[in-house]
């Protein structure tokens, strides 16, 4: 036993070691690997060159050549880098290594930081604050409100993630108005959370403004932190509003978009005199307090004036706002608190920018090495020459190195074109700064300009990445007086063609491949202002005005000597009858003597693919924005002094798009692109340029600078007029309650006056229940929405019904096209086919969805489909079913059309006078109109207006009539004035009438046979006219017999009389011919259509 115990733990340690070994020999191996791998990279990047250094996830290369600070900076930027940054340790550390392993001591060129997020540091602030946590606390303002055209309330909150009901922050109620202005929260509680039984993440905010209340729409976080929220409203600017959550954008709108303003066409002030609570809605004028706020409260202050989003941010960082209209401030502490209000203690963890050290605009700074607790920076005249460093990122340095290995072994079209003219890719991406001639750099550009014009296809992202290391290094040539004005222009001729090339294409998916290597298709304007503004006084050495000119772009020099009353004049695009102007108005009011222009137009940047991305510019309607477009060409304007550049205003004008589609509007943005933003590319910004005027495609504004400008366009949807918005759902209200009660009645009429049975009679039924299930599902959605639960379900049965009712259109459709077609199926097979397609289809479709798209079924807002873009194959579980029904219908509806008028046609030739030929127009007109009317609501294709309705108002009215009414409509075309109902209703009239004459001599009556089931054979009864048989009436005398058929017009009669003559007996007939000709298969088309 022991033994064997032994034996067993023997096995054990030896399986258990085999296992050890196992994992240690694979640790070791994945070690070896990374090592391999780092040692790779490090061997890449720390090769024995003593000027690059890697530090951390920066690559820092030492430029050992001596130039001026503005060189050093235009240089690195041509790079895809940038000068190393005074303050950044990082940079620091790095700098202090590589000088060190290049036995340089310093000075280098520094910049000084530009980014407001090195200067930030974080300060902790304390406040009081209030709690609320039960149903009855509030606050009130102890103060008077005058009336107010624009009004600004800030608070901070922490909000109660346990109370999921609507909050109203704040309320402010006039005597006039208890809804005057108020903000108000909940939570959003998606059906993901509460299934996957989360908590939820955000509060979604509201305003109500003079009784309009907005959509929820801004959202703040629900966490634990105090946030900053901040509300705006004007009656100016089509009184505009904004909702701010920590110091950004959460929602706006104003009323020029109609939907999202009050909509009024003359907006008024905010009442006076009004009382505003804290942490309450307002029922009444200061009482019957509704929908309590949850949470904590504070910093709470009140501006008569609308705030901008600087200011707002600057409130969010814990700065204080000087000069501003107060109403009402937190620190005063003027309020009168309920006693179930609590006081607490609000610990704010602020952000201040602290203002940078000036340095004068001619020094810039210097860093030399040196110990840490040691100053190692200096000031230095910006003139004066030095190295300097250039840092990159890791990962854009890694992919320039692949880009070059990869030209080098498997070049592209390009590069083998640049190769048959004796270029190679190290004469391309060649580092060499104090090696650059005029004669390498210019026969290089030249080359370029010849490749690119031989290569058809559109350019590969390394291509790109080649031809701007070419112009940045032409950009940055040396302006020496020894070139001669012939290779100065020629090369600026070529800068400007390829620069050209570049930014032409549309290729906007290539230069997103290249994001990080080069920064964005701005980059090549950025070279061709760096290129004329270092060559502009070789290029105007003979000259005193100088244009090149290429496909899309001019650039236009200019030299101006500002002698009393001469002015400036306007420098316009290229292009015929091109009115794309840009002018400097206040150029002669600077007691300049001379100055350079330098003007440049671009006719054509494709190249931009997302300008949210790229741009600062909030949506004005968050609700109907769709996207942010480039809408014009880019124009720009330096002015130089001295040869040094000297920002002044401008005033441009833009042609610009304008939107083809009536269901979209364009708001044009006056907008200028920021080099020096915290973005790395930069990014278009509206920062110091107004709006002047705008005249269907040309927008005129005016900037207090110079640099490069264009206009963005914000493209929004069309929304309705909110009282067109409240006409159409009143009237759909109505017409789904008249169709209910006209589905009804109809069904109830198909049932109880004994119509015939027959496999139309059936398939209408279905379709009547289909559609009477989903008016009234549609009637009570508003009522649903207010429960989550069953608005669901009332979604997924609204889902199943309008499906079903379409399902039971398309039915409808393919029974008339059997008829039509003479398509021999058993009635019996038939109606199971239809059954399978009305009932079955509608089901398997909805459970699909239902399983497929479960987390975003519903809509948020309303008891319908998701139709957001994220979720659109939702809405065509029910879009696609109804298009491929309408599309059948429509053909078997055209197939119907022809056979009527056909049948119309032969009619008229056998009835109708040659010569009667507008008679016979007038009858073939009715006969395809007929059908028409009449097999419209059952075919469904009046929902094709729906297609169409954002293109009119008109369509939208037109299509809530005819859907809308359908039930009603239906009603009076298949009950109303159906045969088949009126002649059931007609037989039992008959046999009440024919009880009531059993005193009277009983008609001899024929009973119809199985052949003809419509015909029968009776004794004239006695007309209307005629007096009820009583007693003492006369008995009927005449043996008149009449033959009846209801399937034939009375144009064919035959008729036979019955009456005594000479003592002899004769029969009169009446009976209706159908004609030969048309085939048996009319017979049920007349039925249905009437004809």
């Amino acid at each position: 036993m022991a033994s064997n115990r032994r034996h067993k733990y023997k096995y054990i340690y030896v399986k258990m070691s085999t296992l050890l070994f196992g994992i240690i020999l694979a640790n070791a191996m994945m070690v070896g690997v990374c090592e391999q791998s780092d040692m790779a990279e490090r061997g890449l990047l720390n090769s024995t060159d003593p000027n690059i250094l890697i530090h951390k996830n920066s690559v820092y290369r030492l430029i050992n050549v001596s130039w001026t600070f503005e060189q050093a900076q235009r240089y690195c930027g041509g790079q895809s880098s940038e000068l190393t940054t005074s303050g950044l340790k990082e940079d620091e550390d790095g700098a202090q290594q590589l000088l060190l392993k290049s036995k340089l001591t310093g000075p280098v060129w520094f910049q000084s930081s530009q980014n407001p997020k090195d200067l930030q540091v974080k300060k902790r602030r304390v406040l009081p604050g209030l709690s609320f946590k039960g149903k009855h606390g509030f606050a009130r303002v102890n103060t008077s409100f005058p009336s107010l055209s624009e009004v600004s309330v800030c608070v901070r909150v922490q909000w109660d993630p346990e109370y999921e009901n609507v909050s109203t922050v704040f309320s402010y109620a006039a005597p006039v108005l208890i809804n005057e202005f108020q903000l108000r929260g909940q939570i959003q509680n998606s059906e993901t959370h509460k299934k996957h039984k989360k908590p939820a993440e955000k509060v979604l905010l509201a305003l109500l403004i003079q009784g309009q209340h907005h959509p929820y729409k801004a959202e703040l976080p629900l966490d634990k932190n105090w946030h900053h929220v901040c509300v705006t409203w004007t009656k100016s600017h089509y009184e505009s509003w904004a909702i701010y959550v920590d110091g950004k954008l959460g929602d706006s709108g104003n009323g020029k978009d109609k939907g999202t303003g009050t909509g009024k066409d003359n907006p008024r002030n905010i009442h006076p005199d009004g009382i505003f609570i804290v942490g309450q809605d307002q029922d009444s004028f200061g009482g019957t307090f509704t929908e309590p706020f949850m949470g904590n409260l504070t910093d709470l202050n009140i501006w008569g004036e609308a705030l901008e989003i600087k200011q707002v941010q600057a409130l969010e960082s814990c700065s204080q706002l000087t000069n501003r209209m107060v109403i009402f401030r937190w620190e005063d502490g003027n309020l009168i608190v309920n006693r179930s209000v609590d006081n607490v203690s609000a610990t704010l963890n602020c952000t201040e920018t602290q203002k940078p050290v000036k340095i004068p605009k001619e020094q810039c700074k210097v860093f030399s090495t040196g110990p840490d607790d040691q100053d190692r920076y200096s000031t230095t005249p910006c003139t004066n020459k030095y190295p300097f460093i250039c840092k990159t990122s890791k990962e854009s340095y890694l992919k320039m190195k692949d880009i070059k290995e990869s030209l080098k072994s498997s070049p592209s079209p390009f590069m083998k074109h640049l190769m048959e003219f004796g270029m190679s890719a190290d004469d391309v991406f060649s580092d060499a700064v104090d090696g650059q001639s005029w004669t390498s750099v210019s026969h290089l550009l030249n080359v370029s300009e010849q490749a690119v014009g031989k290569e058809q296809k559109k350019l590969e992202g390394r291509d790109i990445i080649s031809l701007m290391h070419v112009l940045s290094r032409a950009a940055n040539l040396p302006s020496t007086d020894n070139q001669k004005y012939h290779d100065v222009e020629r090369l600026g001729q070529s800068f400007i063609n390829v620069a050209d090339s570049l930014i032409s294409q549309d290729n906007a998916s290539t230069w997103d491949s290249i994001r990080g290597v080069v920064k964005g298709p701005m980059a090549v304007i950025k070279n061709v202002d760096i290129m004329v503004s270092n060559l502009n006084s070789l290029l105007m050495n003979d000259t005193d005005s100088l244009e090149i000119h290429s496909n899309n772009i001019k650039l236009q020099v200019q030299q101006k000597i500002l002698s009393n009353g001469s002015g400036v004049s306007a420098f316009c695009g290229a292009a015929v009858g091109n009115r794309d102007c840009i002018s400097v108005p206040e150029l002669n009011n600077n007691g300049f003597n001379k100055v350079t222009l330098l003007n440049t137009w671009y006719n054509s940047v494709k190249c931009f693919s997302e300008i949210e991305q790229n741009s600062t510019l909030p949506p004005s309607a968050s609700d109907s924005y769709l996207r942010t477009v480039l809408g014009s060409s880019i124009i720009s304007s330096t002015v130089l002094k001295d040869g040094e550049k000297f920002s002044m205003p401008v005033q441009y004008t833009l042609q610009h798009q304008t939107s083809e589609s009536t269901s979209e509007r364009t708001v044009p943005f006056c907008v200028f692109w920021d080099f020096g933003s915290t973005s790395e590319e930069g990014r278009w910004s509206t920062d110091g340029c107004y709006f002047i005027s705008s005249q269907n495609n040309l927008t005129s504004c005016y900037c207090n600078h110079t640099t490069n400008f264009a206009v963005l366009l914000q493209i929004y949807n069309v929304s309705r007029d909110p009282e067109d918005e409240m006409n159409l759902q009143i009237l759909s209200l109505i017409g789904s309650g008249l169709s209910l009660c006209g589905l009804i009645f109809t069904f109830i009429l198909f049932v109880a006056v004994g119509v015939p049975k027959s496999d139309r009679t059936t398939v209408h039924k279905n379709l009547i229940v289909a559609l009477a299930a989903s008016q009234f599902l549609l009637i009570f959605s508003d009522w649903a929405a207010k429960n989550k639960e069953a608005c669901w379900l009332v979604t997924v049965l609204l889902h199943l019904f309008f499906l079903s009712s379409f399902c039971w259109m398309l039915v409808e459709g393919l029974l008339l096209w059997s008829k039509v077609v003479s398509v021999n199926i058993s009635e019996e097979r038939r109606m199971k086919l239809y059954y399978g397609l009305g009932w079955g289809l509608p089901v398997i479709i909805v459970a699909v969805t239902l399983a497929a798209t479960f987390d975003h079924y519903k809509a948020e807002n309303y008891c319908w489909l998701n139709i957001q873009n994220i979720h659109l194959t939702v809405i065509w579980a029910f879009a696609g079913p109804v298009l491929f029904v309408l599309s059948v219908n429509a053909v078997v509806l055209f197939r119907v059309v022809m056979v009527t008028v056909a049948s119309a046609q032969r009619k008229a030739k056998m009835l109708t006078p040659s010569s009667d030929s507008k008679l016979h127009t007038l009858d073939l007109t009715w006969a395809a109109t007929r059908p028409v009317l009449i097999l419209l609501p059952v075919l469904g294709l009046t929902w094709v207006c729906g297609v169409l309705i954002h293109l009119s108002v008109v369509l939208a009215y037109l299509f809530t009539i005819l859907n809308g009414f359908q039930g009603l409509y239906i009603f009076l075309v298949y009950a109303v004035c159906n045969s088949e109902v009126r002649n059931a209703i007609r037989r039992i009239q008959e046999k009440r009438k024919a009880l009531s004459f059993t005193n009277c001599s009983q008609p001899t009556s024929f009973m119809p046979s199985q052949k003809s089931p419509s015909a029968s054979w009776v004794h004239s009864l006695p007309t209307p006219s005629s007096p009820d048989c009583s007693e003492g009436s006369t008995p009927i005398t005449t043996n008149s017999l009449i033959f009846k058929n209801e399937r034939f017009k009375e144009d064919n009669a035959v008729s036979f009389s019955s009456k005594a003559e000479n003592g002899n007996q004769v029969v009169q007939l009446t009976a209706f011919k159908p004609s030969d000709d048309c085939g048996p298969y009319l017979h049920w088309i007349w039925a249905e259509v009437g004809i």
